[in-house]
């Protein structure tokens, strides 16, 4: 596909992205990527609800975006991590409170919903949401009107939702851990957003498009990237997606000479010189550990069985959740990231388990030493 043929879809670096006015986008060429372009144009200029499914770097802030941009009419855009709220502050920052709402509330201060007010609010991590915000979360969509902590009055807001997640919501709804009334007021338009291994297409005018930013801002001439090194991009898997992609050229720009990048420039992981198609029909050595993990783990479950052990699900869960959890320094976020689920199931299973705090985190990295 030639460039003026290819459609459009990128955005500055992060940190001019919460700046950023006006979307400045790179090309993307793949098929999969126009067609997911295809779907954002059309949900972009309605007012309904979009749910964004995909796995992290995929770029589903960047979409968010991209329907913000091209929404009619269009206020201020709002990006709100939900993962990253304090439980005893999250009320607070989404609805706002009054004055002396609380300990240390000195000023009335708006929530993010009223500084989205006219334009979008983006809340990323949706399925880390705690089981208590989500009940307001839903009453706010239903009744689009907020009240803040400490008063009585309600305020109107015209708010866009745009909602992401990198877990299955609809695990997390049959776990109990998201609600199912907000899920299906979430889940009217939906859009998943391909991994970049799954859409290669993307790869080279991704890497030419983040090697004119970097080096425009470097002042480097005569950037570009060598046939060789554009071969070892499209054959590497990308498990870290757009966000790898972009750390990747602009680390091997500044380290290369001359500004043209060579294969030797790219420091990449340990399947670089497999492509796609070979990944596939050749099992590489992680895809090879994790399928014997699973047979081992299979057979000591029938070991298990059949020597009549009792409470075996019981014992099994809290195995699986120490050890993630040791295995993740006992960091709640990156343990649910590595089991796919989400941060409030972990939270729930540490709680039943008697897993949280530093004695039962050290406990927790004890089992993982004694499993």
């Amino acid at each position: 596909m030639r460039e003026s043929d290819s459609r459009l879809l990128a955005f500055p670096g992060a940190a001019e992205l919460r700046a950023a006015s006006k979307v400045k986008p790179p090309l993307f060429s793949d098929p999969r990527s126009l067609a997911v372009l295809a779907l954002l144009d059309r949900v972009a200029p309605t007012d309904v609800t979009v749910l964004l499914s995909g796995e992290t770097g995929t770029g589903k802030e960047l979409a968010a975006r991209y329907i913000h941009e091209r929404s009619r009419p269009h206020g201020p855009f709002v990006a709100v991590n939900c993962g990253a709220f304090s439980e005893s502050l999250a009320e607070a920052e989404l609805f706002g409170h009054e004055a002396a709402a609380f300990t240390g509330a000195q000023h009335a201060r708006p929530g993010w919903f009223e500084a989205a007010d006219g334009g979008t609010l983006f809340l990323d991590e949706i399925g880390d949401m705690p089981l208590y915000l989500q009940v307001k979360l839903l009453r706010v969509l239903q009744e689009k009107q907020v009240v803040r902590i400490g008063a009585r009055r309600p305020i109107r807001v015209d708010v866009r939702i745009v909602a992401a997640t990198n877990v299955d919501l609809e695990a997390a709804v049959r776990a109990r851990q998201f609600r199912r009334d907000l899920y299906y007021r979430l889940n009217v338009a939906t859009v998943q957003l391909p991994a970049l291994r799954e859409r290669p297409g993307d790869i080279v005018p991704l890497a030419r498009h983040f090697i004119e930013m970097q080096a425009r801002r470097l002042g480097i001439e005569g950037a570009g990237l060598s046939p060789a090194a554009a071969q070892t991009l499209t054959r590497y898997s990308w498990p870290g997606n757009v966000r790898e992609l972009e750390n990747v050229v602009s680390v091997a720009l500044i380290m290369s000479r001359g500004g043209l990048l060579e294969a030797g420039d790219l420091r990449l992981g340990a399947f670089a010189d497999a492509s796609p198609q070979s990944a596939q029909a050749d099992c590489p050595p992680a895809d090879c550990v994790a399928d014997n993990a699973i047979t081992t783990i299979e057979q000591g479950l029938r070991d298990l069985l059949d020597v009549g052990e009792q409470a075996i699900y019981e014992r099994v869960e809290r195995l699986l959740l120490s050890t993630a959890f040791g295995h993740c320094g006992g960091n709640q976020v990156h343990t649910a990231r590595r089991l796919g689920i989400s941060r409030n199931v972990v939270r729930a299973q540490l709680k039943r388990f008697g897993l949280l705090g530093r004695e039962a985190a050290a406990a927790a990295l004890g089992d993982v030493g004694t499993a």
